[in-house]
């Protein structure tokens, strides 16, 4: 059976959005995304044609942003992830601009905001360090004390867009003894910043052309205005209160992804034949597309309400943590069973289900862990 797709939170004006995403990926993403894969980044220029195209942070109010909601970043998250086009981590660029929205003060929401509104400036949040995944407590970066500033020392991994990040929210500690209460966040400009160096791109598994990269930060020197929000050890309480909205791009995304590999899926096992007869036509083929189908469907039903939730204000962490449990252990169950029915085509790169089986494993410990989500929904019960 073929999937309509349909969402409960979409509307006339939103599937217009979403003819304009379609064509800018048609037009931009696809044609230049092998080149990216080999090449491990998608480069700036692309980033630059999003924001002139008017489709990055598209939730951010005005005067800053378009002045959308958390659909029309669905939009361009989902058409992605049904493409398997991971080069341009537009969540992790939109999160970085909600940190500043939310926590930042009036000055850093007038300096950055439209920066990466534009597409002029990439974003990175560096959190994970070589040491240190889930457990923020335990990071060593230091942010101490120089005059009315502070010098960052440490080093960052795994952390998305940091290749070409031209903005990069640090979690460093400025003061050791407190704990959780000890953590800041800071803004760090890139662009000829003494002391900020960014390693090697990381060979991943999957996320081929995505920038993920090491940082360095050697005495790096930021003022009092880069401290976000102006206070110190305000970090670790604003990383928990953007984690929902975080976690629910990566449901979104987890389902989207499923939706295309079995739409790939259907079409391949209809045209493909084994003893005389189209594979679909195998009792085996269609008791598998019909399991998929049904977890599809249902899955689409807790999503969108989980999206409506979060654009009436009323999503709390433990049901984001579901979307992102739910979401991404299940894209894991999709995916290996399409991969399963394309044979030995489904382990070729060069077909699209291949390419969403390695890009799929990571979903399910970025963002934090399904072990971490299952201890945040064991504790609201």
């Amino acid at each position: 059976m073929a999937l309509t797709f349909r969402r409960s939170w979409s509307d006339p004006d939103l599937d217009q959005y979403r003819d304009t995403v379609v064509r800018f990926i048609d037009e931009h993403m696809l044609p230049g995304d092998e080149a990216a894969r080999h090449r491990g980044h998608v480069g700036h220029e692309l980033w630059r044609q999003a924001g002139q195209t008017g489709l990055l942070c598209t939730d951010i109010p005005e005067p800053w942003g378009a002045g959308g909601d958390f659909r029309h970043e669905a939009v361009l998250y989902e058409e992605m992830a049904r493409r398997s086009l991971t080069g341009m981590n537009a969540s992790v660029h939109t999160i970085v601009a909600h940190y500043l929205l939310n926590h930042g003060t009036d000055a850093q929401r007038q300096r950055y905001l439209p920066r990466l509104v534009s597409g002029e400036c990439v974003g990175a949040i560096a959190m994970t360090e070589p040491g240190t995944g889930s457990d923020l407590q335990g990071i060593r970066t230091r942010a101490e004390r120089r005059g009315t500033g502070y010098v960052i020392n440490g080093s960052k991994t795994f952390i998305s867009n940091g290749f070409l990040a031209g903005l990069v929210l640090v979690v460093a500690k400025t003061d050791p003894t407190q704990g959780a209460r000890g953590l800041s966040i800071f803004i760090v400009d890139t662009a000829d910043c003494p002391g900020y160096r960014v390693g090697r791109v990381l060979d991943k598994m999957g996320l081929k052309a995505q920038d993920t990269s090491e940082l360095f930060f050697d005495d790096v020197a930021v003022g009092p205005e880069q401290l976000l929000g102006g206070r110190e050890g305000q970090g670790f309480f604003q990383l928990m209160a953007d984690l929902p909205y975080e976690r629910l791009i990566i449901g979104v995304t987890a389902l989207a992804a499923m939706e295309g590999a079995y739409q790939a899926t259907l079409d391949y096992v209809r045209e493909r034949k084994a003893f005389g007869q189209p594979i679909a036509d195998f009792q085996n083929t269609r008791f598998k597309l019909a399991e998929m189908a049904t977890e599809i469907t249902v899955g689409r039903a807790f999503i969108d309400r989980c999206v409506e939730d979060l654009v009436a204000g009323r999503l709390d962490t433990a049901t984001a943590s579901m979307a992102k449990l739910w979401g991404s252990e299940a894209q894991g169950r999709v995916v290996d069973a399409c991969v399963q029915l394309f044979g030995g085509y489904g382990y070729m790169n060069e077909y699209l289900v291949a390419r969403m089986y390695t890009d799929a494993r990571i979903q399910r410990i970025y963002g934090g862990t399904s072990e971490i989500m299952k201890e945040v929904i064991a504790r609201a019960l």
